[in-house]
């Protein structure tokens, strides 16, 4: 039995007990600093009470430590490594291994779970197996993978637990190793602060400096769905399916989780013997997810089942949401247009359309049948032209109320003990059981009280438990027990069973005197399971992994600190190169690559001669030319099937 991961992201606190509420396994979040989203920060307060919210049903919390650190920064990210591990956090993901080496040095050693983060570049066996020997239990694959790549992986290092993404935003560059934000804008991918250069608009020139194409968005991509193929991803060994979007607001979170959940609920119910589950509780949803009604840019598998030619989206990255219809009639007198369309239309809509290869939106100030009235009659609209709706008011209207309840089924059983009586609660299904006593006097009743017994203790309420059954055991329910006595019973055996945490125990006995207020000891920590290694760091069996990009852009190892170069030394890699970000590479006198990526233009428009593609008629090396005249040269690299942008 394999158990099934659906990880979601969190901006903040709301968005995270959103994720919880509507089916996630698990949360990533960041910190108020060192996370990859600089934007979205969070208190050590607020992971918390994530924590103590998720571990209720099972599900786990990890947060993002994913930048790379500078010397000066050391000591506070290890102090906040520190807070976060007293409040539970599950995993810590990173990316810094002169962070990684400062941790192994550290008595908390143990108790920290590290997740190897995708900006650690993940896409090779070599890499993956290189990680678990420093003692990561996960490791974050690339999103460029292969589903065949990813079975191999795992065929290699099955210990290895593999997180994939499954759906949002891609980013063009193999993450870790994008330097053009750095170097145009001085703002570092590395450090959370990506500008994304890659939505940005491009000429596309040959070397004789002929404009191949004008004014569009060749390195922007279209969104990532694999909502399709989770089984085939599962049987490759994925273990957590990751959703892409920690700058995304709660309606986000809440239709693409949801979304998620139940076709991943649906294979645990057709393979009930191979795959459960990651957490527990039962989700009750009052809404039906729908994909294309929150942000994308169109979806795409990406590179799942090979190259494909529908990765990109050059005409706009902005969301152009659902097709609805196209433009039937324009009417000038009152101003509206008429759509041919079988949607539904409210006042509020946002829709857009394509206008010379931009996308232009316009809102819908009102509706009568198919006649919208926009607040101002858009330029360009023509009749034939498709419509997209991008802000549905209607779906927004109904996310904004209640979409979804989760609880954990349990049942309760009352018996009567040697001095007093005891109520049990049991999860359904997985085996956890709490028990907490009432010693007291017993005083026989004049008639039954099971009705009172069990009124008083099946008022769950607020809690996040829900009722399946309940047992009156023996004669029990033949004494008289106070009404106030059995609420307090009840009180305490549900926080009690509450407090139980993330850890699968069959039973946890909980002795408690009723007002005396002990409490069992909270939620049972996980040992990392794979122990940070010694001061030799031990990679006898996991060389470094070297690949020829390293050797020529030695700051691709991204070292930042003085922990990480000696790390790397230790490791045997001389004259380390420092980060791009500390201004080392300012003085080098060859190009530099800013994009290391798996899209290729080249492929893309048609011309790889190798997949079929037209013979050119250009002359290499090609040029991408931004608004401002500044250009970058290509590099392509086809026997590994790669673009590099590069400096000239």
């Amino acid at each position: 039995m394999r158990r099934l991961e659906l990880l979601a992201p969190a901006k903040n606190l709301q968005c995270g007990k959103a994720a919880i509420d509507h089916g996630a396994d698990a949360v990533y979040m960041g910190a108020m600093r060192y996370g990859a989203r600089a934007a979205a920060g969070n208190s050590v307060e607020d992971i918390g009470e994530l924590c103590r919210y998720a571990h209720q049903f099972g599900a786990k919390v990890y947060v993002t430590v994913n930048t790379i650190i500078y010397d000066d920064e050391m000591a506070d990210t290890l102090s906040l490594i520190d807070e976060l591990q007293k409040v539970d956090v599950d995993a810590l993901l990173v990316q810094d291994m002169g962070l990684v080496a400062q941790i192994r040095d550290r008595e908390i050693k143990d108790k920290i779970v590290l997740h190897a983060s995708t900006q650690t570049d993940n896409r090779t066996i070599e890499k993956v197996r290189w990680l678990q020997g420093l003692g990561f239990r996960r490791v974050v694959l690339a999103r460029e993978l292969s589903m065949e790549e990813i079975r191999e992986i795992h065929a290699a290092v099955p210990d290895v637990e593999l997180e994939v993404f499954v759906h949002g935003a891609l980013c063009v560059s193999y993450s870790g190793v994008c330097y053009a934000s750095q170097y145009c804008l001085g703002r570092s991918a590395n450090r959370g602060e990506c500008a994304q250069m890659c939505r940005m608009k491009y000429d596309l020139l040959d070397a004789d400096g002929h404009e191949i194409e004008h004014d569009r968005h060749l390195l922007s991509l279209k969104d990532l769905c694999q909502i399709d193929h989770l089984e085939e991803l599962a049987d490759a060994g994925a273990t957590s399916f990751k959703i892409e979007g920690r700058l995304k607001d709660v309606d986000y979170v809440k239709n693409v989780v949801s979304a998620y959940s139940k076709r991943l609920d649906a294979l645990c119910r057709h393979r009930p013997g191979e795959y459960a589950r990651a957490s527990k509780g039962r989700v009750t949803y009052y809404f039906e997810p729908n994909l294309n009604k929150t942000f994308n840019r169109g979806y795409t598998t990406y590179f799942l089942n090979g190259r494909q030619t529908d990765i990109a989206s050059f005409d706009t990255p902005k969301a152009m949401g659902e097709y609805v219809g196209h433009v039937k009639t324009i009417k000038s007198h009152p101003t509206a247009i008429v759509v041919s369309s079988t949607s539904a239309f409210s006042n509020g809509d946002g829709l857009c359309f394509f206008k010379e290869g931009e996308l232009v939106g316009f809102r819908v100030n009102r509706v009568e049948g198919n006649h919208l009235f926009p607040l101002k009659m858009p330029e360009g609209l023509r009749p034939g032209m498709a419509l997209y709706r991008n802000k549905d008011e209607a779906f927004a209207k109904l996310m904004a109320g209640k979409t979804a309840e989760r609880r954990l089924p349990v049942t309760m059983r009352f018996s009567e003990t040697a001095d007093g009586f005891e109520l049990t609660i049991a999860e359904s299904g997985r085996g956890k059981k709490v028990s907490c006593q009432l010693p007291t006097e017993k005083v026989l009743a004049e008639k039954p009280q099971r009705e009172n017994i069990e009124r008083q203790l099946t008022k769950l309420g607020n809690t996040v438990l829900c009722l399946e059954d309940f047992e009156i055991e023996g004669n029990a329910d033949q004494y008289f027990i106070p009404s106030s006595a059995l609420s307090d019973l009840r009180r305490k055996t549900v926080e009690a069973f509450c407090e139980g945490g993330n850890k699968d125990e069959p039973t946890v006995a909980v002795r408690e005197r009723l007002r005396v207020g002990e409490r069992s000891s909270g939620i049972a920590r996980e040992s990392n399971g794979r122990r940070m290694k010694d001061e030799s760091i031990g990679m006898k069996d996991a060389p470094l992994p070297t690949p020829r990009s390293y050797q020529r852009f030695g700051y691709m190892y991204n070292v930042a600190n003085k922990a990480a170069r000696d790390f790397y030394e230790a490791l045997g890699l001389s004259d380390v190169e420092e980060a791009f970000e500390l201004g080392v590479s300012k003085g080098r006198q060859e190009p530099l690559m800013l994009m290391q990526c798996r899209h290729c233009i080249r492929f893309s428009l048609g011309y790889c001669v190798r997949r079929g593609g037209r013979q050119p008629r250009w002359h290499e090396p090609l040029y991408l030319r931004l608004g401002d005249g500044r250009r970058f040269r290509l590099e392509f690299d086809c026997a590994e099937c790669q673009m590099k942008v590069m400096t000239i």
